[in-house]
Formats: C-alpha cells, structure tokens, sequence
C-alpha cells in the first residue's frame, strides 16, 4: 500500500529523492534519449529499437541514483508515480521551474 494518496502528495517527495544536480542531469538525459527512441521508431517503422527506451530511461536515471544521490529510485516502491515524476521533473527543468 502507497503511503501518498495522490500523485499531488507523492511529486514532492520525488524532487527531495533528486536533490543531487548531477542526478538530474542524468534523469533528463534519459527522458531525451527516450524521445529520441521513440521518434526513432516512428519514423523508421523499427519498433524493435523501442527495447532502447527503457534501457537509455531508467539505466540513466539509475546512475544518477546510485553514483550521485546514493539512495535507492523510487521506481522500485512507487513504479507508477516515479513514471509520472520523471515527466514531469523533465518538464519543470525545460521550463525552468527545476535547476539542473
């Protein structure tokens, strides 16, 4: 059972796992070359290079986790609220609103 009872609860603990700017920077990273899988994908018609997106998503976020802020991703306790965190971090990083 979650101990947050909304995505709206849950954002702020995500960006308090991601204090480290390095660890960021490797979670935008991935979410880029996530993008550009999938772009790839789409305009090539080579669905099996999709396999890439998770592996360029979470292996980078992953570094950033376990060499930079040396805790364990929330991905592992909270798979589908840590999904959205991601997007949305990467979000409020393009605009602005989150530091790298």
């Amino acid at each position: 059972m979650s101990r947050f009872a909304s995505f709206r609860e849950f954002y702020p603990y995500y960006l308090g796992e991601h204090r480290h700017p390095v660890c960021r920077r490797w979670h935008v990273v991935g979410s880029t070359l996530v993008l550009l899988v999938v772009a790839f994908a789409l305009a090539t018609g080579q669905w099996r290079a999709l396999w890439l997106a998770p592996l360029a998503g979470y292996g980078c976020a992953w570094i950033g986790h376990f060499v930079y802020e040396k805790n364990r991703p929330a991905t592992f306790s909270h798979p589908l609220y840590s999904l959205m965190g991601d997007w949305v971090m990467f979000w409020q990083v393009l605009r602005g609103k989150v530091k790298l």
